[in-house]
């Protein structure tokens, strides 16, 4: 079994999850025989989210390759960044590594493509929401991506940043989300929605959703899983 490396920390909440689901899946897969040997190198996430606010990108890539490269000289052959908004500068980082890293806006565009999906809305940070690295894969796959209205936005911003991130999760967060989504499905048409933040799983899933959702956490731990396993 591949040594899986994660780059964590943006934020704490995230990369819990997935350290806890990829043991737990692949304990599962394998009968209780093995759980995978995993390296997390965990960033400032102050740092660098001050680096995303302030469109350092630069300093941003620099300062996630220096974590990506711990990781290779450690011994990790699958490699992976633990939040979307970080891959804003994935390409950027990609180029600089010899290990193919995997991505969440591939593994999401693919998920999404093979159940046939061809309007989805996207839920995340502001930059997520507002920038194009986790749509442009879907768009040139030609699946429509549509984000919330401007107000709304800054609500699901805020609500990831100021409760999710920290691990706080209200009910009153969730009616708001459900109702973004309802009127998305109603007015916008969409078929179903990307849980574009790896918080948002924390408040969202397809039992409290108006429609399909797409988990990037899951979709992306399942190809870990996958490619941990050949």
């Amino acid at each position: 079994m591949k040594k899986i490396g994660l780059v964590g920390g943006t934020g704490p909440e995230s990369t819990v999850m997935y350290y806890k689901d990829l043991n737990t899946e692949i304990d599962a897969r394998t009968g209780g025989k093995a759980m995978p040997d995993i390296a997390i190198e965990s960033v400032n996430f102050r740092r660098a989210w001050e680096y995303v606010c302030n469109e350092q990108y630069d300093l941003l890539a620099d300062y996630l390759e220096e974590k990506v490269e711990c990781l290779v000289a450690g011994g990790a052959e699958v490699v992976a960044l633990t939040a979307v908004t970080m891959h804003v500068v994935f390409d950027a980082i990609q180029k600089r590594t010899s290990l193919p890293l995997v991505s969440i806006p591939k593994t999401v565009c693919e998920e999404v493509v093979s159940r046939g999906c061809k309007k989805v809305g996207l839920l995340g940070t502001i930059f997520t929401m507002e920038k194009d690295y986790m749509k442009k894969d879907l768009q040139e796959a030609g699946v429509v991506v549509l984000v919330p209205t401007e107000t709304e936005r800054q609500l699901v911003a805020k609500r990831i940043y100021e409760e999710l991130e920290q691990g706080i999760v209200k009910e009153s967060t969730l009616a708001e989300l459900v109702g973004i989504i309802t009127r998305m499905r109603d007015e916008d048409g969409i078929e179903g929605v990307i849980l574009g933040c790896t918080e948002l799983p924390l408040i969202l899933n397809s039992e409290n959703c108006p429609v399909p959702c797409f988990d990037s956490v899951e979709i992306h731990l399942k190809k870990l899983v996958k490619l941990a396993m050949e």
